[in-house]
């Protein structure tokens, strides 16, 4: 069975989690400090990590973002941090999912399960689309011949879109596959991310390749209709 890591300082929570993981068949080791955590990750890298963000000396997001410099590890950042802006820099910061406390232990468990069944490592692929190519093993883009820089979210999002050419994808299709927590009407984070990525798709003159469809969401394809 995958070997979690519990980084929590919270002694309650710490004892009704562990138990509760290993008799769902869990390995699982536990620190209460993100120095001792990080340095049970570098002797042996977990498959996921369980991660708040108050803690003791570091703070989940220094932790979260010196775990992503370790390697490719999930991290499920579990806090007591509600807002949205709250949400947003744990996802930036390297978390895969979030969930605030207080949680539901089966909804845990299911997003674990999530987590760990989307990490299962499948052969890498090489996306085409027009003169868009995306290698899933590099996480390289390029246009034609010139290369792109993509920022990890915005991967994630040219990935989706690659996957799913000509389709057209709600709000709600991509906040729940790239960022996994819909953010509400409220939000104009994805478009925030759609601009940035479009800037980067048509920084050499290219014509555009995702398209908005207002009240809808958007599509890649070569041209509007």
């Amino acid at each position: 069975m995958p070997r979690l890591l519990l980084i929590e300082d919270d002694e309650g929570i710490v004892r009704f989690l562990r138990r509760a993981l290993i008799y769902e068949g869990y390995q699982v080791d536990v620190a209460t400090d993100g120095e001792t955590g990080l340095a049970l990750a570098r002797e042996n890298m977990p498959d996921l990590v369980i991660l708040d963000w108050m803690l003791p000396g570091l703070d989940g997001l220094e932790v979260a973002r010196r775990l992503r410099a370790m390697g490719d590890v999930l991290i499920l950042m579990l806090t007591a941090k509600t807002s949205v802006a709250d949400r947003v820099q744990g996802l930036d910061m390297g978390a895969d999912d979030y969930m605030v406390k207080p949680f539901n232990m089966d909804e845990l468990l299911a997003r674990i399960r999530a987590l760990l069944r989307r990490s299962r490592h499948e052969e890498p692929k090489v996306y085409r689309f027009a003169d868009l190519e995306l290698d899933t093993g590099t996480h390289e883009a390029r246009r034609g011949d010139r290369k792109i820089a993509l920022t990890a979210k915005e991967y994630e999002l040219l990935e989706l879109f690659m996957r799913h050419p000509r389709q057209v994808l709600t709000r709600e299709q991509i906040y729940d596959q790239v960022w996994k927590y819909d953010f509400g009407a409220g939000s104009n984070l994805l478009e925030v991310y759609i601009r940035y990525l479009r800037r980067k798709l048509e920084a050499g003159g290219e014509p555009r390749l995702i398209h908005t469809l207002r009240g809808v969401g958007y599509v890649l394809r070569e041209e509007e209709e």
